[in-house]
Formats: C-alpha cells, sequence, structure tokens
C-alpha cells in the first residue's frame, strides 16, 4: 500500500479537497464527527458510574474502528478490482490527508498579521488553535501558528500516511476516526474523562511512529535550507520532547523550535484555564509573521522529503 499512500500525497498536495465538495457533500472527518457526537450525545449520560461511562467509551471507539475500517476495507476492495481502481482509491484516501489545508490555514495566519495586524491575526489563528486569542500577543499568535503546524504534520499528514502505507485505506480511516474522537471527546473534563479516556489513550498509541518520524523530517528538512539550524533541531528534540505534556506532539514541535532558533509552547491559556507546560526549545520567544513563513518552508521541504522517502520505498521493493 505504499504506491497508494505515495499517490494519495501527489494528489493532495496538488488539489486538496475542494470546498465546493465540502459544501455538497461534507467530508469524511465531518461524517466520523457526526457519529462521535451521537454516540457521545447517546452512550455518555453524566448521572451512570464513572466506570459505565469508560466501558461506553470502550464500545464507542470499537464502533468507531469497525464503521471506518469497514467502509474503508469495502471502498478499496471495490476499487482495486477496476481498472485504474488505484487511481481513483487514491484520490478518495487523499481526503484523510492535510497537506494542502495545513499549510492554506497557516499562511492565513502570516499574512493576517501582515496586513491586519495583531487582531486580524488573533483571528485568523483561531481557526486552527483552541487557546485564547485575546490572551496572545503578536509573539504568541505566531508561536500558536508554528506549534499548530509542528503538530499537525504529524497528525494531519505523516501519521495517515504511514497508516495508509501499512494498511491502505482501512488503516488510514480508522487512524483518522481515532485522531477525531480524541480532538472532540478526549479531554480530562467533568463530561469526557471517562468516556473519553479510550480514544485519548488509543490515539497516543497510533502517533507514535508518526510523531518520531515528523520531528526526524523535520531534521532532515533543516539540513537543506539556508538559515535553519539541524543541530539545534535535533539537541531541542532529544532534550525536550519528552518533557511535553502530550507523549507525541513534543517531537515536531521541539524539532521546529530548534531549527528556527524559537522557544515553543510552554504554559498557554485554553478556555480561561493557564495550563504549565514545558518549553520546546531554548530560542527567543518573540515570534512574527517572517517566523511562520520560515515554518512553512520547512514543512514544505518536511513534507516533500516524506514523498521523497515513500517513492524510494516503493523503488526499492519493485526492483
Amino acid at each position: 500500500m505504499i504506491g497508494l499512500a505515495l499517490l494519495a500525497l501527489l494528489l493532495e498536495a496538488a488539489f486538496g479537497y475542494p470546498q465546493r465538495l465540502v459544501d455538497r457533500i461534507g467530508h469524511p472527518v465531518i461524517w466520523i464527527g457526526r457519529l462521535i457526537s451521537d454516540l457521545d450525545r447517546h452512550w455518555n449520560q453524566p448521572a451512570r458510574r464513572f466506570a459505565t461511562r469508560r466501558a461506553a467509551g470502550v464500545a464507542a471507539l470499537l464502533v468507531l474502528v469497525c464503521v471506518a475500517g469497514g467502509a474503508g476495507l469495502l471502498l478499496q476492495s471495490a476499487l482495486l478490482a477496476l481498472p485504474f481502481g488505484l487511481v481513483v482509491l487514491a484520490l478518495l484516501a487523499s481526503s484523510l490527508l492535510a497537506q494542502r489545508s495545513l499549510h492554506d490555514h497557516v499562511a492565513r495566519v502570516a499574512m493576517a498579521l501582515e496586513q491586519g495586524g495583531l487582531e486580524a491575526g488573533r483571528e485568523a489563528v483561531s481557526q486552527i488553535v483552541g487557546r485564547d486569542p485575546l490572551s496572545l500577543d503578536e509573539a504568541g499568535v505566531a508561536r500558536a501558528a508554528i506549534e499548530s503546524l509542528a503538530e499537525n504534520f504529524s497528525d494531519g499528514v505523516v501519521a495517515p500516511a504511514f497508516w495508509m502505507a501499512v494498511a491502505g485505506l482501512p488503516g488510514a480511516a480508522i487512524y483518522k476516526a481515532v485522531n477525531t474522537a480524541d480532538s472532540m471527546i478526549g479531554h480530562r473534563t467533568p463530561r469526557h474523562e471517562a468516556f473519553g479516556w479510550a480514544s485519548a489513550r488509543c490515539d497516543d498509541v497510533v502517533n507514535l511512529p508518526a510523531s518520531r518520524l515528523s520531528g526526524l523530517a523535520i531534521i532532515a528538512a533543516a539540513a537543506l535550507l539556508p538559515g535553519m539550524d539541524p543541530r539545534a533541531a535535533w539537541r531541542a528534540l532529544r532534550r525536550d520532547a519528552g518533557r511535553h505534556r502530550s507523549p507525541n506532539a513534543g517531537w515536531p514541535e521541539a524539532a521546529m523550535a530548534g531549527a528556527l532558533g524559537l522557544a515553543l509552547a510552554g504554559p498557554r491559556r485554553y478556555g480561561g484555564v493557564l495550563v504549565e507546560d514545558a518549553f520546546m526549545g531554548d530560542g527567543r520567544r518573540e515570534a512574527g509573521a517572517a517566523d511562520i513563513r520560515a515554518a512553512l518552508r520547512l514543512y514544505r521541504t518536511a513534507d516533500a522529503l516524506l514523498i521523497g522517502l515513500l517513492a524510494l520505498i516503493l523503488l526499492a521493493l519493485q526492483g
């Protein structure tokens, strides 16, 4: 399935997922999100005991995995039996990747800061991060955008491509279902601490390989770009990645911070609550639109290296 992952990455990088399709039929993440919302509404009853709600969350995760994996397997089996079925399958699979949309969303933050100042930057970054935008100054907006770019390179690009290469469309669909569930219900809140426990723990596991690969890809990209510091990226990754409150997000964030000479993460405010976290990197905290642009160059190069790696593996397997 390496060929499928490679073709899907190329198609998504070239075309993305057109907004008119979102408007007409939605998006796989939207469909998965509706199922998660229904399961949460019907199975996560606050009056039930903690253990019962945790068991319901495990059952909900199993339903998600079966639905996503089963749909992916049926589509893959049907399409691969047709002439040019691999191309159609890759088009479908490309909807589970986010190279182009991630780049565009982060680039809008840089453009907003450049053209509209702090208020425009806050509005733009609020579309991609969950922290309180009004608590952010210009440097905070820029750091938030760069952190989101680093983390979502792993979650939105490398991880689905990895599982697609390993297990085809079913693997990528299951990954996307787990990752969406974690983003929706995998929080330590009174409502979701029990019900979302299984989704959060499963997401930690399925993101382990991609987060490490993402960090290494960012370091390799830094070695190819003038003005980047791959040695500092490697030092930051080794020193700081394991100190992040997430077992996975620290890897690409630390590598990105070191390469750019920044200090990312640290204490942040979500929903009015201050969340303490370790700093990734030991560079400057001041950042701006130019740093976002530099991070985007790093991201594009790391993404190209991922595509090149898959191409080399495919050639080696066919040789």
